[in-house]
């Protein structure tokens, strides 16, 4: 996997029955990474312990394709078993010149009931030549003083 970490300023089917292989197709940008939990947990086609911030705050992953693609269909999988927090995503894809709204949501985490978050949207994107997700991992609290930090279990694509 290619990796570039940027500032804060600046799997599902296909047709052949497998996800996209986005180790491959595509370099991806990061606002940060823990050591532990490099963003390839939460790409790759093997089962990880996904992708983990390296700080509080809202975060960006964009996805940059070699070549321009169709996407039908996104999965993304949230986990966090031990904060009860309130955490949004977006998720917008590049077509030509214009950046387009996929999905918006927020999602309420709590260790005694609500643990993971699982999203599988069917689309119809062609020529996507980049993906960006941004996660704000606690809309509930002043991004200054926020202690928890964003987290993604898998992305996939087909």
């Amino acid at each position: 996997m290619r990796k570039i970490t940027i500032t804060q300023d600046t799997g599902g089917v296909q047709e052949d029955g497998s996800w996209l292989d986005l180790e491959r197709i595509a370099s991806v940008e990061i606002s940060s990474e823990d050591p532990n939990f490099p963003i390839e947990h939460a790409l790759g086609k093997a089962s990880t312990r996904g992708w983990r911030a390296a700080a509080p705050g809202p975060q960006k992953i964009r996805l940059l394709f070699d070549a321009p693609q169709t996407i039908r269909r996104i999965q993304l999988h949230f986990v966090d078993r031990v904060s009860e927090r309130s955490q949004e995503f977006w998720l917008l894809a590049l077509v030509g010149d214009e950046l387009r709204d996929v999905v918006r949501q927020q999602w309420n985490f709590s260790p005694n009931g609500t643990t993971e978050e699982l999203e599988d949207y069917k689309v119809e994107l062609n020529g996507v030549t980049a993906l960006e997700l941004r996660i704000d991992p606690d809309r509930s609290h002043d991004p200054k003083q926020s202690q928890h930090v964003a987290t993604l279990e898998r992305l996939r694509l087909a």
